[in-house]
């Protein structure tokens, strides 16, 4: 069981840093995008922002991955030092979330059609 616990920690984990890898990589490639057009002499404030949205919910969502598999990890190894050490992880990356969702929250992306009243 303990075995299993582990893998289940480890592959956990993975996925979380490739959610905020593959969050990296499409922001990465659309603030490219957006500088060419800036360039060309386009207004791009509002897409930076939706950018900026977007990321921030990527790093949330990874990050909730993370926590779960730092609990996880630490139901296999239960000592009081462990237990210090999840407790501070948890707590760091609480607080990096809640002002993450804070930042997501105050911006609100423009409409893009997908509307979820039936209209």
């Amino acid at each position: 069981m303990t075995e299993i616990l582990r893998w289940a920690s480890i592959i956990i984990g993975l996925i979380g840093a490739a959610v905020i890898g593959w969050g990296v990589a499409l922001g990465f490639f659309r603030l490219l995008r957006l500088e060419f057009q800036r360039f060309r002499k386009k207004s791009i404030y509002r897409e930076r922002e939706t950018l900026r949205y977007q990321m921030g919910s990527y790093l949330l969502l990874g990050l909730e991955f993370l926590i779960a598999a730092d609990i996880i990890g630490t139901i296999t190894h239960p000592t009081l030092r462990d237990m210090a050490v999840l407790a501070s992880i948890v707590l760091i990356r609480t607080v990096i979330s809640y002002f993450l969702e804070r930042e997501v929250a105050e911006f609100s992306p423009p409409d893009s059609g997908n509307r979820d009243d039936g209209k």
